[in-house]
């Protein structure tokens, strides 16, 4: 109780660069503005329609700004930061959320990334502060959220049109593709060396709505990452993919330095057909390490050219 009323107390006077309009209640006998089930399954009651968002994580913030919300409260960013929400008041780092500040925005809806923030909802809870735990990983994921956000701005027109939108564009992407069975390996290198991604990863996700089979399917996720699982080079030239896409944190040239150094300094990777063949294609992190949201049909672009170049080179292509 004395956290509660602490953090009430504070959220007074730290209001600066968050506004300070707060909507009044609705009457107690009115219905629901709306009834959500969020990504964990909580059944979310909104008495009125939220007009004080904040996120955890800077990928919503494109997806709420197509919608007009007014957002007063997001984490920092070096990657995914648009130039017209730097003003917008900071609530800390992704994976350290300061509680005080978020408190002090005033939100009354707070938007939380599905495996980071969820150790916020207590303290939200308490300061009677709704949250919505959401996850924008796959392709069919992040259309589920712009139809949340589209009922909770009152526009679900707007949200039917995106999703129609992106749809068409995909649909487009895959028609010019030939109609082939590809294998394919999608690895994660990071310095603690190398994983697998599963379907449930973002190149995972793409992949499947190929067609292609990801070699990976039905091996045993880490505890740490449903989407991804162990990898060695030993199961690797078992599986012996005919293309390798390679997903890693930080600029794509010195990924692709490293991994050629390591490949150069390992015979048994000229045992992996692709390796042999030069099919090894660098994934950039903001399309599939973070959610690309919004450019979900510039991912899906993406990698069908990298494998089909020549079906892409038309004029007017998208």
């Amino acid at each position: 109780m004395l956290k509660k009323i602490f953090l009430l107390m504070l959220a007074l006077l730290l209001t600066a660069g968050c506004g300070s309009e707060v909507a009044p209640p609705p009457p107690e006998d009115s219905p629901p503005f709306a009834i959500l089930t969020d990504q964990t399954e909580r059944q979310v009651i909104f008495k009125q329609k939220p007009e004080r968002l904040a996120v955890t994580s800077a990928g919503f913030l494109e997806p709420l700004h197509a919608f007009d919300a007014n957002i007063v409260g997001r984490p920092e960013s070096r990657t995914q930061m648009p130039d017209w929400a730097v003003d917008i008041a900071s609530v800390g780092q992704v994976y350290q959320i300061d509680v005080e500040q978020l408190i002090a925005c005033r939100p009354d809806l707070v938007i939380i990334n599905k495996g980071m923030n969820e150790k916020l909802l207590g303290v939200l809870d308490e300061n009677n502060i709704a949250a919505l735990v959401l996850d924008m990983k796959t392709y069919g994921a992040f259309k589920r959220v712009l139809r949340i956000f589209a009922i909770l701005t009152d526009n679900e027109p707007k949200g039917e049109e995106l999703i129609s939108d992106m749809d068409h564009r995909i649909d487009a992407v895959i028609e010019k593709m030939p109609k082939e069975k590809r294998r394919v390996a999608i690895i994660h290198s990071t310095a603690q060396g190398l994983s697998v991604q599963l379907e449930g990863s973002i190149a995972g996700d793409i992949v499947k709505k190929f067609g292609w089979t990801n070699v990976a399917d039905g091996m045993t996720p880490l505890e740490s990452n449903p989407d991804a699982a162990p990898y060695s080079m030993e199961t690797l030239a078992e599986q012996n993919p005919e293309i390798i896409f390679v997903t890693s944190m930080g600029p794509l040239d010195e990924i692709r330095a490293d991994m050629e150094a390591m490949i150069a300094g390992n015979a048994a990777w000229q045992t992996i057909e692709a390796a042999r063949e030069g099919r090894i294609y660098y994934l950039p992190q903001d399309l599939f390490l973070l959610s690309p949201g919004l450019q979900y049909p510039e991912a899906f672009e993406m990698i069908a050219r990298l494998i089909y170049p020549t079906a892409f080179s038309t004029e007017g292509a998208q």
